[in-house]
């Protein structure tokens, strides 16, 4: 059982809300996390996980080129990366800087490999995924464990 935490981060803000989600996935008994940037991410981190949360720095209100280069590289595994869990958190560097249509256009991503797409857990807010502008700061860094757990546990309960 796996899940892999994929991100593109340029300033390291995006790379540590990565590592609080990976925290999370961490939490859950029986499930190993891989956390790549997405330069790193390989055929067999896809095909491997059961889950895929991917994160990215807003830019022009969508996800980075660079990430987006992970889901364009493997698009022919799309029939292999159905019913996969999926889930997207995303940085910003202005606190109303399209954070909620980045999530989404990882999201599309993910739909469109016939994964099954969570949001953050309620008690995170309950939205598209996690977000923040700047740095993480330790709220969000608890939500992001939480969404990290959440996929997980899904995950696990999918493939029983």
């Amino acid at each position: 059982m796996q899940v892999l935490v994929m991100y593109y981060s340029r300033t390291g803000n995006t790379r540590k809300l990565a590592e609080a989600v990976a925290k999370g996935v961490r939490e859950v008994e029986g499930v190993t996390c891989v956390l790549r940037p997405a330069s790193e991410v390989t055929k067999d981190d896809f095909l491997s996980s059961d889950g895929i949360i991917a994160g990215s720095p807003v830019y022009y209100g969508t996800m980075a080129a660079e990430l987006k280069a992970v889901f364009d590289k493997f698009v022919g595994l799309r029939n292999r990366m159905e019913d996969k869990v999926g889930a997207a958190f995303a940085t910003s560097g202005h606190h109303s800087g399209g954070k909620e249509t980045t999530l989404i256009s990882i999201i599309q991503a993910m739909l469109i490999n016939g994964m099954i797409v969570v949001g953050d857990p309620l008690d995170a807010g309950g939205h598209y995924g996690v977000a923040c502008a700047g740095a993480p700061d330790e709220r969000t860094r608890r939500d992001a464990a939480k969404l990290g757990r959440r996929v997980a546990l899904l995950a696990k309960k999918l493939r029983a």
